[in-house]
């Protein structure tokens, strides 16, 4: 068995009406150097977005955050962007920006499955908590 991976992660919110500063959390990246894993998941809350803003195009910010995958693993497809080194990339993604998507400051943590790691991450960070019963 290896050592535990280092690994950054940002959350990747929708601030439907910049002005208000109000967001939701749609998504992770999350980047590891020393594996050389670059990924990024989203889940749209399309309900708790219309709470925000009603006239919010969603289908427009489904297109504009597909994009957040495709840098993530790079290539042509996502070019020029996508033709940066891993690192950059996830630099590039997580930089600050006063637009509608934006992300998280940066955080790490260590971790020995980066895939379970990152289900671990939108379960806490960004999907509704389930609810529990009372017994």
């Amino acid at each position: 068995m290896h050592a535990p991976d280092t690994y950054d992660y940002a959350v990747i919110r929708v601030v439907p009406r910049v002005e208000r500063e109000e967001f939701v959390n749609v998504g992770i990246i999350l980047s590891c150097e020393r594996a050389g894993f670059l990924e990024a998941r989203i889940e749209l809350d399309e309900a708790r977005l219309r709470m925000l803003d009603p006239a919010l195009d969603i289908d427009s910010l489904r297109r504009h955050l597909d994009t957040i995958p495709a840098i993530c693993r790079g290539g042509d497809a996502a070019a020029p962007i996508g033709l940066l080194p891993a690192r950059a990339r996830f630099h590039w993604l997580t930089a600050k920006r006063s637009s509608i998507i934006q992300t998280s400051p940066v955080h790490m943590g260590r971790c020995g499955d980066l895939h379970a790691t990152l289900e671990h991450l939108m379960d806490r960070m960004v999907r509704p908590p389930k609810a529990t019963t009372p017994r």
